[in-house]
């Protein structure tokens, strides 16, 4: 009864599924039951006894089971399938408030989410703790949103007025910001590792080589000030929100989104990632690497697929 109970709960995603597998463990014990009595010489009022209270009990193990999940959940810190789609739903307090205030980065994350999930699957990794983590890995952005690009107006940026330490600042804070937010929301540590590692250590380099070109002393200007504060990503479900988040936004910078440049850009930036040891402190291995390529780039082709043009005038039906 007990492994087929932990078997019956493997992937579960609905609480009913619990109460389902509930089931199965009393059903299993019943037949158990049934054939010890009979190998024993049992007598068959007493078998039939044991298996009412068996099926009774597996119906209970179900209800009880799904009621106090969320207890056992938080004393063990292992957050379940369960509770990961109930947090990816819109619904969520922070999840509301990152759509009503930064809707580009609300946007930006879906996609990451999509990337990681798919990437994650095709490796063996847990796919729907990705993409949850990947929905809150930038809920920091939410008091500062207009300095992101995603959220910006194409015709200007609000850091065109700031120095290049500034903004970099600026940028570096939306991770601290984020996990402050999060603790306050009693949301659980797995997400909170997609907040803190989503950037590793990694350099804005945008802001680095706009400080290069401006400062006059070079030796005083520090690499480190430019760097996310990490720690680098410790998972294969983190490393791969990492890789997914540099992989979408590079991506929108592409003015000819084909397949073949879709390829060598995540190509580039992955190389990039491992050169500069972001991964070296995850399980990813190359074999691993290559194969999310291949899937960020089979992701990417289709968001960025292409339309037949129509000719113009009046089309049938108004399409």
């Amino acid at each position: 009864g007990s492994i087929i109970g932990v078997y019956a709960v493997r992937g579960v995603r609905r609480r009913s599924q619990l109460f389902k597998a509930g089931i199965f463990v009393g059903v299993t014990n019943v037949f158990c039951v049934i054939g010890l009595g009979i190998m024993n010489n049992i007598e068959a009022s007493l078998i039939f006894k044991d298996s009412l209270w068996f099926l009774v009990n597996g119906f209970a193990v179900g209800a009880i089971v799904t009621g106090t999940l969320h207890i056992f959940e938080s004393i063990s810190q292992i957050t379940t399938n369960i509770t990961l789609l109930e947090l990816a739903d819109p619904n969520n307090p922070l999840l509301k408030e990152l759509i009503l205030k930064a809707p580009g980065t609300y946007h930006h994350s879906l996609i990451v989410g999509n990337l990681a999930e798919a990437a994650c699957d095709t490796i063996g990794a847990n796919g729907l703790l990705a993409r949850v983590g990947a929905y809150y890995h930038d809920i920091g952005k939410v008091e500062k949103s207009e300095y992101f690009a995603e959220n910006q107006p194409i015709t200007e940026s609000q850091h065109d007025k700031l120095e290049p330490t500034m903004s970099s600042l600026i940028i570096i804070n939306h991770v601290k910001e984020g996990l402050e937010k999060a603790k306050k929301a009693h949301l659980n540590r797995a997400l909170l590792d997609f907040i803190e590692q989503h950037h590793g250590t990694g350099l804005i380099y945008y802001f680095y080589q706009r400080a290069l070109e401006s400062v006059e002393d070079l030796a005083k200007l520090e690499e480190e000030g430019f760097r996310y504060p990490g720690p680098k990503p410790q998972t294969k479900e983190t490393a791969i929100v990492h890789l997914a988040d540099s992989v979408e936004a590079a991506s929108r910078t592409l003015a000819n989104p084909t397949p073949a440049n879709l390829e060598e850009l995540v190509r580039r930036i992955i190389n990039n990632k491992f050169i500069d040891g972001q991964l070296d402190e995850c399980e990813l291995t190359l074999k691993d690497l290559n194969m999310i390529a291949v899937t960020f780039t089979k992701v990417l082709t289709g968001v960025y697929h292409t339309r037949i043009q129509y000719p113009n005038g009046n089309q049938k039906n108004g399409h």
